[in-house]
């Protein structure tokens, strides 16, 4: 097997299971939502 095609498929392998890894954390992981707040200092909103 040459060089480029062994390359090629390891590289195509780790792509699958980044791309794997990627859609297990959307499938199993869900989200807390949380609420936000920022201060916003007065000089700011006087521009």
């Amino acid at each position: 097997m040459p060089s480029l095609i062994r390359f090629l498929v390891i590289v195509g392998l780790l792509a699958g299971l980044v791309y794997g890894g990627m859609i297990a954390l959307v499938t199993f992981v869900e989200p807390q939502p949380r609420e936000m707040i920022q201060q916003i200092p007065p000089a700011r909103l006087n521009k």
